[in-house]
């Protein structure tokens, strides 16, 4: 957030003119009220006006030598730095074709010459005051839009924790799976930054996606929760009837996010990943997945991404049925499901990284199941 301004310190008038006598005619009239910087050409007016801190309001002479105030008026403007200084024109000049020229030019008044010390109060005064005015404003909007960033943080660290808490709520069905949501989650991150200047994918690997990505992760086994625990929990390899129905926790999972739309009235970037990788995280590349047997590119990127962090995650684990393989061991078994399980572009990416899905594995290891870095 950028400083503040000082609603209590004095405001700065800056006094552009080259006549002594009239230089000492205003900062007397000002000084009291505000603090006063001197220019006696505008060169140094230039100067002065872009050095911090900058003045409040500007008294410009018009008749000057070298540069007078209309020119000196036109770089002020031009510079967006000094470009919102209030100016207003001091000169002997009285014809109304000049004061135009000086309003064209984006003077906020003129004041004839000699000057009047009551109306020139007055005016320093109005000016000042619609300065001190903006200020307030811009530092209300500065604190609103502070208020309104740290409520949208605590709102985003608060949707953070119920999708983790719904994600745990599937996880804790199969109690030996512990940080897997954490891993496949980091898993799947890692492997879109790695992707994110790949022709293929740049188009939908932003920054802001894959954040998204990042996010919807844990949530792609939600649909366990209603899978009947006989066949969750089965320790012995599933019947083909018992596998339908394991089948079908893709189904419950993408029928939850749908639920959540419709309660909503809307969709997003968000839901629909969520949708995607619940749904579509075990289909294979060569269509011999499920829950529609679909191929290639018909597959959701996001739900490509999921099945190899899905995969590797499940082969390095210890699982009822199974157990845990070593890093080494997981990667030979996945290079062999290139261009079958996986799409060969993301698992190539997948091998390129796999140190860095190691480093993961180990920072969110389990006690027991997970087999250490060798």
């Amino acid at each position: 957030m950028s400083e503040m301004f000082d609603h209590n310190a004095k405001q700065v008038v800056l006094i552009v003119d080259d006549t002594p006598d009239n230089i000492s005619l205003l900062s007397g009239l000002l000084k009291d009220q505000y603090k006063i910087k001197i220019a006696t050409n505008g060169l140094k007016a230039l100067q002065i006006a872009s050095s911090l801190p900058g003045p409040d309001l500007i008294l410009l002479d018009v008749m000057m030598p070298e540069m007078d105030g209309y020119e000196t008026c036109r770089r002020l403007k031009a510079d967006p730095a000094t470009a919102d200084i209030p100016i207003i024109f001091l000169t002997a000049k009285s014809q109304v074709q000049d004061e135009e020229m000086g309003l064209r030019l984006g003077a906020v008044d003129y004041i004839s010459k000699p000057i009047s010390p009551p109306i020139v109060l007055a005016r320093v005064a109005t000016q000042l005051n619609l300065v001190r005015a903006r200020h307030l404003l811009q530092d209300q909007n500065k604190h609103l839009e502070s208020l309104v960033q740290d409520r949208t943080r605590k709102l985003g660290k608060m949707q953070d924790a119920i999708i983790m808490a719904m994600a745990s709520l599937a996880e804790t069905r199969d109690n030996e799976t512990g940080n897997h949501i954490r891993r496949t989650q980091n898993y799947v991150a890692a492997l879109a930054r790695k992707l994110q200047n790949h022709p293929r994918f740049h188009a939908e690997l932003t920054d802001e996606n894959i954040e998204l990505l990042y996010k919807s992760a844990p949530l792609h086994d939600i649909g366990k929760v209603g899978i009947p625990d006989n066949i969750l929990l089965k320790p012995d390899k599933l019947t083909s009837e018992e596998f339908e129905v394991m089948k079908l926790h893709t189904v419950y999972g993408r029928e939850t996010i749908i639920s959540v739309e419709t309660y909503l009235g809307e969709s997003n970037e968000f839901l629909q990943f969520a949708r995607e990788i619940t749904y579509s995280h075990q289909e294979k590349w060569d269509g011999s997945g499920y829950p529609e047997n679909l191929a290639g590119d018909a597959i959701p990127l996001s739900a490509r991404l999921m099945a190899v962090a899905d995969v590797y995650d499940a082969l390095i684990s210890k699982r009822v049925y199974k157990p845990a393989f070593s890093h080494e061991e997981a990667i030979d078994i996945m290079r062999k499901g290139s261009g079958s399980h996986f799409d060969p572009d993301i698992l190539e990416a997948f091998l390129q990284i796999s140190d860095e899905f190691n480093q993961i594995a180990h920072q969110f290891r389990e006690s027991e199941s997970y087999v250490p870095i060798n």
